[in-house]
């Protein structure tokens, strides 16, 4: 890239910013240590304190509270004046505009982490006024033209004629070309695990002290899930598979934010309430991956989950399937399993099994997983990103000097 004084400055734009939720952890440890390269403003209308904003400055954008069409609407405004305001009143015009999806028109570089475009075809069926009682009809009603909305402002933002996009795997990447009408390069650029914090020592480290604290005896086989939507991350089937399989060492830990009433009756059914255990989310979620003897998220529908990655990186075999595009890093059968049906629970039940009896097999493909892992760092993850945004900012500039000469 040309010399510039100082560090060419750099507008993100998210709604939010913490390290609790997939998109927004990947972009504050993007951030975090894109900081040195770029001067970094950040507009947002809230911050987690587990970010590291030493080297950033973040811009306010209120949203006030309503239904989430209007605060999509009044953010999409709210964050464009913002800027405005800034680059013609405080000297602080960007070189750059970077953002995580659909936040704004004028973005140069887009990294892509969920089409909506696809996700409403996935569940129009099931917001249907015909397919729902009278009673819910204003929020499907909602729902529905919200979706809408951000399918069409995808459309205007992916095909613009200046911005640069990237996916977090390639089964998004081919969901935008899809979906979204656009026939320009997407590059990947997967997700990224902090191999310091993750890592098969630390797990062992935490083991004793992990399953003490759960009540989990060490003669138990203990299978991890993690994630906030149950539902998209195949929990059913889970529960399906541990039914299946009678065996009472087998022990089910969920950890996130859902409602547990839609799986009470599965699991009662088939018997295994003393097996299942929700588990509230934690900051220093490692404690739950050192509790655990294998991962097993049946995913109906992920652009890359982040917990398989870091599950691999503490040394755990990984079961996912082929509708996360995470599974794009594995290798079936050496590092990881891989469902071909998030529904074959029959298929998972065997695997799990096998895990559970099986410890050269399930030793050896969890040393296999962190060897993997090790190498989709937060840090490589950044460069690529710095790689993108250099390139968009050389296209800028030349962009600016040929407007200059034109008018010379």
């Amino acid at each position: 890239m040309p010399d510039r004084p100082g560090r060419p400055r750099l507008a993100v734009v998210s709604p939010f910013l913490d390290k609790r939720h997939g998109t927004e952890r990947c972009i504050a440890e993007q951030l975090e240590r894109l900081a040195g390269a770029y001067e970094i403003h950040l507009y947002s209308e809230r911050v987690g304190d587990d970010v590291d904003l030493t080297n950033i400055t973040w811009h306010r954008v209120f949203i006030p509270p309503g239904p989430h069409l209007l605060r999509y609407l009044w953010w999409f405004a709210a964050n464009h004046l913002s800027r405005w305001i800034d680059a013609h009143f405080r000297g602080l015009a960007p070189l750059l505009v970077y953002s995580p999806g659909v936040n704004c028109l004028d973005a140069d570089v887009i990294c892509v982490h969920i089409v909506f475009a696809e996700f409403w075809d996935q569940v129009k069926k099931e917001l249907s006024l015909s397919e729902n009682p009278w009673r819910a009809w204003p929020v499907l009603v909602h729902r529905r033209m919200y979706y809408r909305l951000v399918e069409f402002v995808e459309g205007c933002a992916y095909n613009g004629e200046k911005v640069a996009l990237c996916a977090v795997s390639e089964k998004t990447a081919e969901a935008i070309l899809k979906y979204c009408g656009c026939q320009k390069l997407i590059k990947v650029v997967y997700n990224g695990v902090d191999v310091m914090k993750f890592n098969p020592e630390r797990r062992r480290g935490l083991r004793s002290y992990s399953r003490a604290t759960l009540g989990i005896a060490e003669t138990s086989f203990a299978v991890l899930l993690i994630g906030n939507d149950w539902k998209k991350k195949g929990l059913q089937y889970l529960i399906e598979a541990a039914g299946i399989l009678r065996n009472p060492n087998v022990r089910i830990l969920v950890a996130g934010r859902d409602t547990v009433e839609p799986y009470q009756e599965s699991i009662e059914r088939l018997g295994i309430a003393e097996q299942v255990l929700f588990l509230p989310v934690r900051p220093d979620v490692e404690f739950y991956y050192a509790a655990a003897d294998a991962y097993a998220g049946p995913s109906l529908d992920d652009s890359f989950a982040i917990p398989p990655l870091e599950a691999m990186a503490c040394g755990l075999p990984v079961i996912t399937t082929r509708f996360n595009g995470g599974c794009a890093i594995m290798h079936h059968g050496v590092d990881g399993l891989i469902l071909e049906d998030p529904a074959d629970s029959l298929t998972l039940s065997a695997w799990l099994q096998r895990l559970s009896t099986d410890t050269e097999w399930r030793a050896n493909m969890g040393a296999a997983a962190a060897r993997t892992a090790a190498q989709y760092t937060w840090e490589r993850n950044a460069l690529e990103i710095r790689s993108i945004l250099d390139s968009a900012a050389e296209v800028t500039l030349a962009r600016g000097s040929a407007v200059k000469e034109t008018r010379t």
